[in-house]
């Protein structure tokens, strides 16, 4: 196969997002402290500038600034609300809470446009963010509580 037909086969695979969609994700970028958005901006530009990443699936942020309300309502999740515990800080204590926000959760939308929180993606975007600010800390590396979605400076 040419290049070029790599080239053209890797583009119809990777996820593309819709102009509303472009808009949401920077109105959610927009909401992050300065450092911590152009680490995110750095990695999302080498990830979607790697063919075989990009066809893995594109980055997206999920939330960056959170209501204290909208907090609480996460915090009751796996407690007195069904599914599983995604937070173990209540409303006014978590760095969603701040705005700019000093952390930013991602996901990644995939080639049949579902959307996955994939521990082995994530890692992958982990090493990008890291990379691209030694200030990034990864929910990930956390001894106790695996934030996998979560980063924040």
């Amino acid at each position: 196969m040419s290049p070029n037909r790599v080239a053209n086969v890797v583009e119809q695979a990777a996820p593309q997002l819709s102009g509303v969609q472009l808009k949401v994700q920077a109105a959610r970028l927009g909401q992050a402290v300065p450092s911590l958005a152009a680490a995110y901006a750095q990695a999302l530009a080498r990830w979607l500038g790697d063919p075989v990443l990009r066809l893995a699936g594109r980055p997206i942020i999920t939330e960056c600034y959170r209501s204290p309300e909208r907090q609480d309502e996460l915090y009751e999740q796996g407690r007195s609300k069904p599914g599983p515990v995604v937070t173990y800080k209540r409303g006014g204590e978590s760095k969603h809470n701040q705005l700019p926000a000093p952390a930013l959760d991602v996901a990644f939308l995939l080639p049949d446009g579902e959307v996955s929180w994939s521990g082995l993606l994530l890692s992958k975007f982990a090493r990008l963010m890291k990379a691209a600010d030694a200030r990034v800390h990864w929910g990930g590396d956390w001894p106790r509580f695996k934030d996998r979605p979560h980063f924040e400076v």
